[in-house]
């Protein structure tokens, strides 16, 4: 039997039915499972930091303050973060691994970058409602 051109695996099919907001929602959910008060609160402070120096900035902030084990929250949050725009974004993005996705965003045209950072802002309104609520619900 010859599959038919529109149909897709089932989780593939799944996930194609799922509203954006939803997708952010389950990445988020997903990713701050094993959270702790310590990501919460760099899930929390990271859309200020953003607003006030830029997504580029605040993701070499992260990564140096991941460098040492006090800072390894910052990365975690901010890994998670680059994965969710890699995946959203493939077509300008082909790495979530640090060095990569810094030179991705460096090559990015204006309209592209302003694009990738909106979604930053949006997968982190998810990211700081799940992780908050998670780190205080169990």
């Amino acid at each position: 039997m010859k599959p038919s051109a529109t149909s897709a695996p089932p989780a593939t099919a799944a996930k194609n039915r799922l509203t954006l907001e939803q997708q952010r929602a389950q990445d988020a959910w997903t990713q701050c499972a094993t959270y702790t008060k310590e990501h919460v609160n760099v899930a929390k402070g990271l859309p200020a930091l953003i607003m006030n120096s830029g997504l580029m900035q605040v993701l070499a902030f992260c990564h140096e303050k991941g460098q040492k084990e006090s800072g390894r929250h910052n990365e975690a949050v901010a890994s998670h973060l680059r994965h969710w725009l890699q995946r959203r974004f493939p077509q300008w993005i082909q790495s979530a691994n640090f060095a990569p996705f810094m030179e991705a965003l460096m090559k990015a045209k204006p309209n592209d970058y302003q694009a990738i950072t909106a979604e930053a802002f949006a997968w982190l309104r998810w990211m700081r409602q799940m992780a908050a609520a998670r780190q205080g619900g169990e």
